[in-house]
């Protein structure tokens, strides 16, 4: 079966109810149309042996007659009660010509010899037809005893026989009979609602269907239509969040993917637009300068061989921080954990500043009032340090002023740059460790660094499982964090 030729929701739910529908009517005609009467034999022969059982408890009892009256009464059937020479000690002929009553002596001793012959009990059905035949050792039943009973009709008796101790040496015999009532005439009755109920059911389960595909089935259908949207790239689809609870939360769902998606595929955009923009300005500078030391005499000097090394390792670390930004969010970079000092890795991160902080009058402090150790990769923690560093370099205030700041808590260090720009706002702080994430959304060369590193900061601290972040106040400055661990110092 082809997709296109797939049954849809609403064919569904009908054919799963009529399914449903048709199981139970099947059962229902099983059990009370081709199983009543052996139901009803067994539940009447169970019947009968209980009964039995509960007189046998009571023979010795002294209100033994108003007892018998009593069970012959609630379980409609006869009961008589003789000794061991077929004398009767009690009797209740609640039936119309009690098979057990009309019975000859020889018939009734025949039941006892095979009630002796399998163990003290013994049950047997008799059956004849009409009220022309009757039991073996039974005189012929009377018609007016049986009305509504036709000639044909098969008339039904269920004989219990118990031999009992009397407690003297001697035995008692308890005899009980109930008759098997026809259930034609019930099954006919059956028979015919249960056609009708079938009818109804269908239509019912035909009703139902097409209500729960309607209410079920147009919000899934207008979510199958979005998704579709969704995919082709429109992302400021709007997906329904009414219905069951599960198809309101699969939209909600749905709506935040489409949100994620479309920021994504923004931060895309940017991300080639700002790559592309990194990558052109040091080829466009490299292929400038050489086509002029080729072309004009005197111009192949130092100074223009160096800013072709210049822009050439500005783009060789570009494509570095792609390759580290990749691996690192791919997991595919594995940590080389060991311990060492957090605090000489600092010391030595900053000295890469020092021709900075001459020439261009840039302030870096650190502030430590002990050394502190970690167990971490200290190569990526270095590149914490330094792409950290070069953010707040990047957007320091007039002063050119970085302040780090080493603070040891309870059982974790945490380190702190400190710049003094002019801030980010509130909104926009869980946004600038994405990628080129710009809050002017105006793209600017870093002074230092590729416009990769606080992505990369972000990647080497989740894969050490160490916390980071970012507080911030608007023309104040901000202060990029990163804690890890705290080990004690080796011991000397």
């Amino acid at each position: 079966m082809t997709r296109k030729n797939k049954l849809g929701i609403k064919w569904r739910f009908f054919l799963y109810l009529a399914i449903f529908t048709v199981v139970t009517l099947g059962l229902l005609w099983i059990f009370q149309i081709v199983l009543l009467d052996d139901f009803y034999r067994a539940i009447k022969t169970a019947s009968i042996r209980s009964t039995a059982e509960s007189i046998a408890r009571n023979v010795g009892s002294e209100e033994l007659q108003d007892y018998l009256e009593a069970v012959a009464q609630q379980e409609d059937l006869c009961i008589l009660l003789c000794d061991g020479e077929g004398r009767q000690l009690a009797s209740v002929d609640y039936l119309h010509d009690c098979v057990i009553h009309r019975m000859t002596p020889d018939g009734r001793y025949a039941l006892y010899d095979r009630a002796l012959k399998n163990g003290g009990s013994h049950l047997e059905t008799f059956e004849w037809e009409g009220v022309s035949g009757a039991p073996p050792g039974a005189p012929p039943l009377r018609q007016d005893r049986f009305p509504g009973i036709r000639q044909r009709d098969s008339i039904e008796s269920i004989v219990s026989v118990s031999v009992l101790p009397d407690g003297a040496g001697g035995e008692r015999v308890l005899m009980l009979n109930a008759i098997v009532s026809p259930v034609d005439a019930t099954v006919y009755t059956l028979r015919v609602q249960l056609i009708c109920i079938s009818v109804i059911m269908l239509m019912v389960a035909l009703l139902l269907a097409v209500i729960i595909a309607r209410t079920v089935s147009r919000p899934i259908v207008r979510i199958n239509e979005g998704a579709k949207a969704l995919a082709a790239g429109q992302y400021e689809m709007h997906f329904p969040e009414t219905g069951y609870r599960e198809i309101a939360e699969l939209g909600r769902t749905l709506n935040m993917t489409a949100t994620e998606l479309g920021k994504t595929e923004a931060l895309k955009r940017e991300l080639i637009a700002n790559v592309s923009h990194d990558l052109r300005t040091p080829l466009t500078m490299i292929a400038g300068y050489s086509e002029v030391m080729r072309d004009i005499p005197g111009e192949n000097t130092p100074e223009n061989m160096q800013i072709i090394i210049d822009e050439t390792q500005r783009l060789s670390l570009l494509v570095n921080d792609l390759l580290d930004i990749s691996k690192l969010q791919s997991g595919t970079q594995t940590l080389s954990v060991e311990e060492f000092s957090l605090t000489r890795t600092i010391q030595r991160t900053l000295t890469r500043y020092n021709k900075l902080t001459r020439q261009q009058g840039y302030r870096i402090e650190f502030l430590h009032d002990r050394e502190v150790y970690v167990s971490a990769d200290e190569l990526r923690i270095s590149q914490v340090i330094y792409n950290l560093v070069n953010n707040a370099i990047n957007y320091t205030g007039p002063d050119r002023l970085v302040i780090l700041r080493q603070i040891v808590g309870e059982g974790f260090v945490r380190i702190e740059v400190v710049d003094t720009g002019e801030g980010i706002a509130e909104e926009n702080l869980p946004l600038i460790w994405d990628r080129y994430y710009k809050v002017d959304k105006e793209h600017k060369q870093a002074a230092i660094g590729t416009g990769l590193g606080l992505s990369i900061v972000r990647s080497v601290m989740e894969l050490h499982g160490g916390g980071y972040g970012v507080e911030s106040t608007l023309g104040q400055g901000s202060c990029f964090w990163f804690s890890l661990p705290v080990l004690p110092p080796p011991e000397s």
